[in-house]
């Protein structure tokens, strides 16, 4: 067996068993995974019920590794989440029961260096999700301002050293353009230091900041959860798994916004009963849940995971 295909076989989705209390998948519903990645998760709903489900991923790479499994009640398009009510109506869908959105980076997506994603292997600065789309991390911190590297690293990374690790990139590509992913790795540890106890790489916030900023990942997620509620029927079950505080704070304002608690009204006055203050998502998660002890020992990207889910209401767009 190579290593790429005792990779995929190795990945585990997270969270599957909450993940499946919350969609609850019954015959004949169709569901929509919106970061299919290795479908661990969308096998998952299909065995549970007499589904079908819709498969999106932007990276061709997990299309193909879908593809390679010949699943029956799968269906199968290349595309970024955000446009998944175009994807469906292509395949012929006009809405579905369920969507499920697990954010972030994969773990194939880390383990293969050539990709760009881990500071931990040393491969060409990419990141991009879609090869074939987009400015790689190479582009950025090779062609960014000082300043620019700054804010970027601060806004998607909250590394609090984002000045100093700008100076130290900006400082390091006058000797030569910075083409690998240990090379900027190296850079980010000269300069930012993690406490030995917390088993936190120095790199991981500046390339998470970098992943983010060229995947436009928490634009895609804003665009992606307005698309969900247009595509769920009445009855829809949305499901996000986020794993950094950025993502869990969009997702937890949009549920709020649109269980229309996010705007306070006085009891002693007359209450709204206009649609724009009607809820169209009923939250089924109060906090947002956390893998079990047991998972986490079994898979580390299971730690940082944190899960919400909603009801679609009776109430249209």
């Amino acid at each position: 067996m190579n290593r790429a295909a005792a990779t995929d076989r190795a990945h585990h989705p997270v969270m599957v068993n909450e993940v499946l209390e919350l969609l609850t998948p019954r015959d004949g519903e169709i569901f929509l995974d919106g970061t299919a990645g290795r479908a661990g998760h969308s096998q998952a709903i299909l065995a549970a019920a007499d589904t079908q489900v819709i498969c999106l991923d932007r990276d061709p790479e997990a299309i193909a590794a879908i593809a390679a499994l010949a699943r029956e009640r799968i269906h199968l398009y290349q595309t970024p989440f955000s446009q998944m009510e175009a994807a469906i109506a292509a395949l012929g869908f006009a809405a579905v029961d369920g969507v499920l959105l697990d954010l972030g980076v994969s773990s194939p997506q880390l383990d293969k260096a050539t990709r760009g994603f881990s500071f931990s292997k040393d491969g060409p600065l990419d990141m991009r999700m879609d090869p074939a789309q987009g400015r790689s991390a190479g582009e950025i911190v090779n062609t960014f301002s000082q300043e620019e590297l700054a804010n970027l690293i601060y806004e998607f990374g909250e590394e609090r050293r984002s000045r100093a690790v700008a100076r130290a990139i900006v400082k390091a590509r006058q000797q030569g353009p910075i083409a690998r992913t240990m090379e900027l790795a190296d850079i980010v540890r000269s300069v930012v230091r993690s406490a030995p106890s917390s088993g936190i790489d120095p790199a991981t916030r500046t390339f998470q900041a970098l992943r983010i900023f060229v995947n436009d990942e928490l634009g895609e997620l804003d665009q992606g959860l307005k698309a969900a509620l247009k595509i769920l029927r009445p009855g829809g079950r949305l499901v996000v798994i986020s794993f950094h505080s950025l993502e869990d704070r969009r997702v937890k304002q949009f549920f709020r916004e649109k269980s229309g608690r996010s705007k306070a009204v006085s009891r002693h006055l007359p209450q709204p009963d206009d649609l724009s203050r009607r809820p169209f998502l009923i939250p089924l998660t109060g906090r947002a849940r956390k893998a079990s002890a047991e998972e986490c020992a079994r898979n580390r990207r299971a730690r940082s995971a944190l899960l919400r889910g909603a009801l679609r209401t009776e109430l249209p767009i």
